[in-house]
């Protein structure tokens, strides 16, 4: 089963919008996937997705209240249907409080037990619900989990559930220092949680034309600590109109989304978009990604075929190239 968070701590990365793409070119590929959304902040993945009506209310149940034993609700209630195929666990504000109730509950728990705080299993809690409790593995293929950046209770909540991470990262100077700290934090996690945690990717985001660019990417590529399947280049319109489309890349593109200038005012609508063969590279390379991580990191079997139906313009097939991990940024 495939399993995998989807990390950076610093912004700009395509974090948010890298876990959508992989998890609907998952689904694409033939794969049963949900996508769990554990950020907090505006502009995530639920947001994306038009997800999570209730998000805002207080009383309505959530994800963090069955992690903490304390639904209100049934789990499979939470998970909600994209028209893209791939199922979404939506965010909830009572994720920005998570570390105060988790503590709540551990002096509770450990009072009435007679349990050291110590011996507390604080950062088990996710993978005994989604494994233990719901059994997701026989319904799912593959979960990704979208994160918050902090190095707290959520993201090793995450990390001890799904054990793989894949790192967006800048080409440049933050991106490098961001890499040295993903080391950093996944070893801190390796010792606080005595497992171990993979890292099956680190993915160059947003690559521009720049020199500096170029060398950070080929740095990145031509190293030895890690695996780099591909970069994705600086498509900050394609990722912009996801939001817009409400979905993927793919969508975007298949559908035609753009947002232009109509009566004095900004709309944003299908059928106008123009089909850029940059664009369509940029989608072989997102598909690439998640066959990467499907097959050589869980040798998971799959459709390795990207098969686009574009409005106005057909179906068309895109061959896959894993031997050329550079995208044209032009």
């Amino acid at each position: 089963m495939i399993t995998v968070v989807v990390y950076s701590e610093s912004g700009g990365t395509y974090k948010t919008t890298m876990t959508a793409n992989v998890g609907v070119a998952l689904e694409r590929m033939g794969l049963d996937t949900l996508m769990i959304d554990l950020d907090p902040q505006e502009g995530n993945l639920t947001s994306l997705f038009d997800a999570g009506t209730q998000r805002s209310d207080p009383d309505a149940d959530n994800l963090v209240k069955h992690i903490l034993d304390m639904p209100d609700g049934d789990f499979d209630d939470l998970v909600e249907s994209t028209e893209e195929g791939v199922d979404i666990i939506p965010s909830h504000d009572m994720l920005g409080d998570f570390t105060s109730n988790l503590e709540q509950k551990i002096s509770y728990e450990t009072g009435m037990k007679n349990m050291s705080v110590e011996n507390y299993p604080r950062f088990e809690l996710l993978h005994d619900l989604l494994w233990e409790k719901q059994e997701l593995h026989k319904q799912y293929d593959a979960i990704l989990i979208d994160p918050n950046a902090r190095a707290e209770d959520l993201l090793y909540n995450a990390s001890f559930a799904l054990r793989t991470l894949v790192a967006p990262v800048k080409p440049a100077g933050k991106g490098k220092l961001s890499l040295d700290g993903l080391d950093e934090l996944v070893g801190n996690m390796e010792t606080q949680l005595d497992i171990e945690i993979g890292l099956s990717c680190v993915v160059p985001s947003g690559v521009g034309q720049t020199n500096a660019h170029q060398q950070y990417q080929q740095q990145f590529e031509n190293t030895e600590q890690f695996d780099t399947p591909v970069s994705i280049a600086d498509r900050e319109s394609l990722m912009d109109a996801m939001w817009e489309a409400k979905g993927s890349a793919f969508r975007v593109v298949e559908e035609r989304w753009k947002t232009f200038e109509q009566d004095g005012e900004m709309v944003s609508e299908p059928g106008h978009r123009r089909v850029r063969d940059r664009e369509i590279t940029t989608l072989r390379r997102l598909y690439e990604l998640a066959q990467f991580i499907a097959t050589e990191t869980f040798d998971a079997e799959i459709d390795p075929e990207l098969k686009l139906d574009i409005r106005d313009h057909g179906k068309r097939t895109v061959e896959l190239d894993a031997d050329e991990k550079t995208e044209v940024t032009t």
